[in-house]
């Protein structure tokens, strides 16, 4: 008996220094050598929307033959802010409501990211429709597309 308590006080003590032994300092992503500018643009920016539309449209049409397309949006908010922190890419997470040409509406999930455009040249957007995720990538119904 007393062999099992020393073994769980040792597993204990192991496991609380672990944590310390992880620990790191946090670097703000735009001190880096090869820093970012923190200046990454709105959710309801005209041009992210755009980017969104356009990618969606040529998906539609190239791969699933469909003449679907994003018509408007509505509902446009933020829903994190840089949510894993100032050392991480700096990336916000956004969500609202997307008009198809087909007049449904879908809840919209994306986030916008600084320099993860084409060469790293511009922001970036990944985003999921709900209930158009044909390939599952971001399945359960856009759940890995959040925070």
């Amino acid at each position: 008996m007393r062999r099992v308590i020393k073994g769980l006080v040792l597993a204990l003590i192991v496991a609380a220094s672990a944590g310390n032994a992880l620990a790191r300092p946090v670097l703000p992503a735009e001190k880096r050598f090869w820093s970012y500018n923190g200046e990454i643009p709105s959710c309801d920016n005209p041009d992210v929307l755009s980017r969104i539309s356009d990618r969606f449209r040529q998906a539609e049409s190239e791969y699933w033959n469909s003449t679907l397309e994003i018509v408007s949006y509505d509902n446009v908010k933020i829903t994190a802010l840089r949510p894993w922190g100032l050392d991480h890419i700096p990336r916000n997470f956004c969500q609202g409501r997307a008009l198809l040409n087909d007049r449904t509406y879908h809840q919209i999930t994306y986030n916008v990211a600084e320099d993860q455009g084409i060469i790293g040249m511009d922001f970036g957007v990944e985003f999921c429709l709900s209930g158009l995720d044909r390939e599952y990538a971001y399945a359960p119904n856009c759940k890995m597309e959040r925070p």
